[in-house]
């Protein structure tokens, strides 16, 4: 089943008067999406209370709830130090995805600062392996781990890196963040064929499961020479990508991934946006 939904809590949910995560779901209900991303970019914190409700309200409203971790992790860092506080943030953001009944941690890899690409996707992997580890040893073998695609050419996370952090092992999933992808390539997507090729190359990397079942960020990106430089709304004219094509796509595919929308403050229209061209393209098939 594939499923549409924001990252963070939009401009429309805080303008009916609503204040906490835990109020979400019912909203999304109400809607029509059935997807929320907790943001949890300046770190793990979420009140007990809300984490139970919240928990409790997806439960009831059907809505798939994922957890993005803070923004701070660097898994390629030169100090084993800052290597191990990101298999830390990994864990907290476990703990609190495991109150709330969220099974995905989305996470940034880090950048690759003065290292060669070689070396840094290197780092990464040894971290990697020691979250897995983590992982299995605390209890949260269950989880998913899903490495992000990243939108500045100076960061670990180009389609093929993150391939690459996938093999660690079979339940890792890749986040497939088309605005970001668009950003770092200086424009990536135009046509259906575009996104079947990032998807085909998943195939080939991954196998069909991870390929019809990998998580995704969308949102246009305005972008300079470095790659991403902001997210924009689905009103923007000049910068891309459009979901169009991805939607046919994922359609003729049979794909059935979560699809986040980070638009600036209009995650939750324009996820809905998403959703109905989708639905469109999967009755045109």
């Amino acid at each position: 089943m594939i499923r549409f939904g924001p990252g963070g809590n939009c401009e429309w949910f805080k303008a009916e008067g609503n204040k906490t995560s835990d109020q979400m779901p019912a909203f999304l209900q109400k809607i029509g999406l059935d997807a929320y991303e907790v943001e949890c970019g300046r770190g793990v914190r979420m009140n007990d209370d809300v984490a139970r409700r919240l928990r409790a309200e997806a439960e009831r409203c059907g809505i798939a709830l994922s957890v993005h971790a803070p923004y701070y992790i660097s898994m390629s860092s030169l100090e084993e130090e800052k290597r191990d506080n990101s298999v830390r943030y990994l864990l907290e953001s476990a703990a609190l995805a495991r109150r709330i009944g969220a099974d995905r941690i989305i996470f940034h890899s880090g950048s690759c600062a003065k290292l060669d690409r070689a070396e840094a996707v290197r780092l990464a992997l040894e971290t990697l392996r020691k979250a897995v580890e983590a992982f299995d040893a605390e209890g949260y073998g269950d989880m998913i781990l899903c490495p992000e695609t990243m939108g500045k050419i100076n960061q670990l996370g180009s389609l093929e890196e993150v391939l690459v952090l996938c093999g660690v092992d079979e339940r890792i999933l890749p986040t497939l963040d088309f605005g970001h992808l668009n950003a770092r390539e200086q424009g990536l997507f135009y046509e259906e064929a575009d996104y079947e090729r990032v998807l085909a190359a998943v195939e080939e990397a991954l196998g069909s499961h991870r390929a019809a079942h990998f998580h995704a960020h969308f949102s246009k990106i305005e972008y300079t020479a470095g790659g991403e430089k902001r997210h924009l709304t689905f009103a923007d004219e000049h910068f891309g990508p459009e979901f169009a094509p991805l939607a046919a796509v994922l359609a003729r595919r049979g794909a059935e991934p979560t699809v986040i929308c980070e638009s600036a403050g209009t995650q939750s229209k324009d996820a809905l946006m998403m959703k109905a061209l989708f639905t469109a393209a999967a009755e045109n098939l």
